[in-house]
């Protein structure tokens, strides 16, 4: 007798659920994909309990007439795929054939359906498996499939099963999900006869959807991604200030179908390099539209693991248009900061002696930077005497200008050549001083702005030292006597292997027997520091990696860590030229409102905000 034998079908439909059924939420996913399918332009998902009661979920699609009520109970039944050709590329949600069945295996299922054009709709009853009944009802166009008691004949995996909260969350991901992916159809989503949620169609305004659920109103706090090429990339991010600190929640979707897929994501945080905080990650909503012959959507019974022919091509796409969106973003902050009008290039003169790129500067001794904590030369307090030494909390801006400092024009920031704006636009922020040795305050377009003083620094250094790194390399500061250091010897292996890049980054370091390097040269930015600082500082960045790795993000982030170093610092007193050219250079910077750890650059203060502040 032979010990192989096929299975009966119900057992086989038993052994389907157990891929395709997980939970209720599948049975959610799979009907809402079926509804997309047939057309649907509302939804509606009415679930119980924790949603093994009572599932049911109607649609106005294309409907079912008897025949095909009972067709669709069959294994691999389906009217989405014909042909082997359709397999390659598969353009609708469903294709199996398999949901319902096996979601019949393992509930009490009810089908009541109309086709388009019909007077009479059909309905078919099903038991754990077994048909019990199929007649003809009245029934409004379209379908209503309700699912009771499911996993009533498989308790154990009623076993597996999370707290009603925890089911009720994943169901409710399902219809966002159907939701977000398709925002020309009506959602109504309802628990326990209580609606939850209610989206009309937005067939105008689709990226309302996504506000909706992210919680943003209007545009603001969002970045938006547009890129149409052959891989069509778009959607909505939180902005990298506001991603929650436990970790963000990036949905995506491809070609409509929410997936979930760790290269997207890894390109997603490419694209937000040197915007993100450490440790968090991009939140929003992300599609990509491509030919569906380049996606393989069948890995997995679930349908929500893909494959693509071109996984590099798409990983460069998303990353692109991802960084794309936010230098449009930055522009548009720029003008909402600094007014509409375009600004002659910042003035001569560094903020923190930078010597050019490219250049050697003559050998010095290196010399701390002495930050200012003497009072501004020639500036007067309000009784009109010398202001004492000191660092007191708040110290405004001069009334007249400061030495060697043109007037700007109506009071504004002075060193830059603004144009006069519209009397309806926005203009440059005014200085108003300094607070906390920290903070640069000013007025901006009747609001209040106040400026890290580090972390804006940190950033335009940062952005420099990128640009001179990928021109001529960082310049470097030669020493008047050099210096020997003993490393260690993962130090002296990453010294070894990466000589390249570190003589790009101004430091100039020779062998000197065993572990020992005589540092001859340093970066030039970082002049004023400890030879020996300076090269633990970048060794280390690029230690997080090992010697063998090459990473752009490790460079990256070890110029970071340079810009980290140089940049002006917190509780460092400032000129006020010192203030009006670094506002001026944050206006003509590409990226400015973000120091490459992430943190924000500027807090804006709105006009009604601070009304109510004082509940005027």
């Amino acid at each position: 007798m032979s010990a192989i034998r096929i299975l009966p079908e119900q057992l086989a439909n038993q052994i389907a659920a157990g891929e395709v059924v997980e939970r209720p939420a599948s049975v959610v996913k799979e009907l809402l994909e079926n509804a997309v399918d047939a057309g649907a332009r509302t939804i509606t998902v009415q679930v119980e309990g924790n949603a093994t009661a009572c599932i049911r979920v109607i649609d106005d699609g294309s409907g079912m007439d008897t025949d095909d009520l009972l067709l669709c109970l069959e294994r691999h039944a389906t009217s989405k795929l014909r042909d082997q050709a359709g397999m390659v590329a598969i353009k609708t949600m469903g294709f199996r054939g398999e949901a319902l069945p096996s979601i019949a295996s393992v509930s009490r299922l009810r089908i009541v359906s109309r086709p388009r054009g019909a007077e009479l709709g059909g309905q078919v009853e099903v038991s754990f498996g077994t048909v019990r009944r199929v007649l003809e009802a009245g029934a409004p166009q379209g379908t209503s499939i309700e699912v009771r008691d499911l996993f009533g004949n498989v308790p154990a995996r009623r076993k597996f099963l999370k707290t009603p909260r925890t089911e009720l969350y994943h169901v409710e991901e399902c219809v966002k999900n159907c939701g977000l992916a398709f925002p020309a159809i009506g959602l109504h989503y309802q628990v326990d006869g209580r609606t939850v949620l209610q989206w009309p169609a937005e067939v105008d305004d689709p990226a309302a959807r996504i506000r909706r659920l992210l919680d943003v109103g209007g545009g603001g706090g969002l970045i938006t991604i547009e890129a149409a090429a052959e891989i069509e990339v778009f959607g909505l991010l939180l902005l990298p200030e506001e991603t929650p600190a436990t970790g963000g929640r990036l949905r995506v979707f491809v070609n409509g179908r929410p997936v979930r897929d760790r290269m997207i994501g890894h390109a997603v945080g490419e694209g937000l390099r040197n915007q993100l905080a450490r440790g968090r990650q991009p939140a929003g909503v992300v599609f990509i539209r491509l030919d569906p012959a380049l996606v393989d959507v069948n890995v997995h019974p679930a349908k929500q693991e893909i494959r693509f022919q071109r996984s590099s091509a798409v990983h460069d796409a998303v990353r692109q248009a991802v960084a794309a969106a936010v230098g449009r973003h930055e522009q548009e902050r720029r003008r909402t900061l600094f007014g509409p009008c375009a600004a002659k290039p910042a003035p001569a003169g560094p903020l923190s002696g930078e010597v050019a790129a490219g250049e050697t500067a003559q050998p010095a001794e290196p010399q701390l930077r002495v930050p200012h904590h003497l009072p501004w030369p020639g500036s007067v307090g309000r009784a009109g005497g010398q202001v004492a030494e000191g660092s007191p909390d708040f110290i405004a801006a001069p009334a007249a200008p400061a030495r060697g400092v043109q007037p700007a024009p109506a009071g504004r920031v002075a060193g830059v050549g603004w144009l006069t704006a519209g009397d309806d636009q926005p203009g440059p922020p005014r200085l108003l001083g300094q607070v906390l040795a920290s903070y640069i305050l000013c007025e901006s377009g009747g609001g209040l702005l106040a400026v890290d003083q580090h972390a804006a620094h940190e950033r335009l250094l940062f952005e420099r030292l990128r640009r001179q790194y990928g021109e001529q390399g960082l310049a470097r500061q030669a020493l008047l006597f050099p210096v020997v250091i003993e490393l260690n010897p993962a130090e002296a292996a990453v010294v070894e292997s990466r000589a390249g890049e570190i003589a790009r980054l101004g430091l100039e370091l020779t062998p000197f027997g065993g572990n020992s390097y005589m540092v001859k040269a340093v970066p030039a930015l970082l002049a004023g520091r400890a030879p020996e600082e300076v090269v633990a500082g970048v060794l280390a960045g690029f230690m997080e990696d090992g010697p063998a790795r090459h990473s752009e993000a490790t460079l990256e982030q070890v110029l970071a860590g340079m810009a980290c170093q140089a940049a002006i610092k917190a509780g460092q007193r400032l000129e006020p030229e010192e203030m009006e050219r670094l506002l001026a250079e944050m206006q003509s910077a590409g990226l400015f409102s973000r120091c490459p750890h992430g943190r924000p650059v500027f807090r804006r203060f709105e006009p009604e905000e601070m009304k109510r502040w004082f509940h005027r």
